[in-house]
């Protein structure tokens, strides 16, 4: 394993963890919180007017972190200009075409760095899978909590498992995004002094994407190992687009249809909302670790199979709950 043969690894993910508290402290006391807000509206599970710039203190944390272990820079250059341009769609707004070429321009900046000699047909569906994963990251954070939680045992399984193939710079890399997720987190768990906005949600995403992307062409999991592992926001994003499209539905308009905003339609609190995810993500997480192989083995599809039927229960159960039409439970 990693920390115990690398001392330096220690510091170097604790400082991760206290620079993202000590920036969020900053942000929150500078009176800067009224360039971000996020203002509630009909489609919004908060009431307040909310500061969304928790993002800035996860990125500026991971940069710092990504240049002192000598990242890949394609990918470190490519998570500045996401978070940059979220940062200013955070404050202002960003048309979605504009949005959406800079995501794609990232996405195959990570397909040539780690898999440049792939079929074209590879290259592009990998471009797509990033691009749904940058963006269902960003669609996926709605409630205290949530998204922060998906990042700190996401991103710290992906460590886990480098740590295990002998990667310690790409280990680290992974702990140190989880350490200053969990640092924000202290901040958004309910009730939340702060979100993290796009230029949290994206960049994650993005990360999220492009070390997956990362670890597979290096031999240390499966392409099935990262979707398990981020597997609860997977599975609830992409069903509820694909169901919101089938209705015709605009897919980039914000709503209040994913799995985990009807759980609260229904009467469930942030707080539990956040800890039952919690406990879906560890649970996918470990079954993730358990079964983990460089190539597609049994037990590796016996587990996303058992995943997904066990989303597909529970998204039966909710809609049971809610009744054959989405809206019904809007409101309550």
């Amino acid at each position: 394993m990693l920390l115990p043969n690398d001392i330096l690894g220690i510091p170097l993910v604790l400082a991760s963890f206290i620079m993202s508290i000590a920036v969020m402290a900053w942000l929150l006391g500078s009176g800067k919180a009224v360039l971000f807000l996020d203002r509630p509206n009909q489609r919004s599970l908060h009431s307040n007017p909310t500061p969304r710039f928790g993002g800035i203190a996860i990125v500026s944390t991971v940069m710092l972190a990504l240049l002192m272990l000598n990242w890949d820079w394609p990918v470190t250059l490519s998570l500045a200009a996401l978070a940059t341009l979220s940062v200013v769609d955070d404050m202002r707004g960003m048309p979605v075409i504009v949005r959406l070429v800079v995501h794609t321009l990232a996405a195959m900046a990570v397909v040539l760095l780690y898999a440049p000699g792939i079929p074209v047909w590879a290259s592009a569906l990998i471009v797509c899978g990033m691009i749904w994963m940058t963006n269902l990251y960003n669609f996926m954070d709605g409630s205290d909590g949530l998204a922060g939680g998906m990042a700190v045992v996401g991103f710290a399984c992906l460590g886990i498992a480098a740590a295990q193939s002998q990667d310690t710079i790409f280990a680290l890399g992974c702990f140190c995004i989880s350490a200053a997720s969990l640092g924000f987190l202290l901040f958004n768990f309910h009730p939340a002094r702060a979100f993290m906005g796009d230029s949290g949600s994206i960049s994650l995403g993005f990360l999220a994407g492009a070390l997956s992307v990362a670890g597979w062409t290096k031999g240390y999991w499966s392409i099935l190992f990262p979707i398990v592992v981020f597997s609860p926001f997977i599975a609830d994003a992409t069903v509820t687009l694909v169901r919101r499209g089938a209705r015709g539905m605009r897919l980039w308009e914000a709503h209040r249809e994913h799995y985990y905003q009807r759980l609260i339609q229904m009467g469930w609190n942030h707080r539990k909302t956040a800890l039952a995810a919690y406990g879906a993500m560890l649970i996918a997480g470990g079954a993730a670790l358990a079964s983990r192989s460089s190539e597609i083995s049994l037990p590796a599809l016996a587990t996303t199979l058992l995943t997904g039927l066990g989303y597909a229960t529970v998204f039966y159960l909710i809609d049971a709950r809610c009744g054959k039409r989405v809206t019904s439970c809007q409101g309550r």
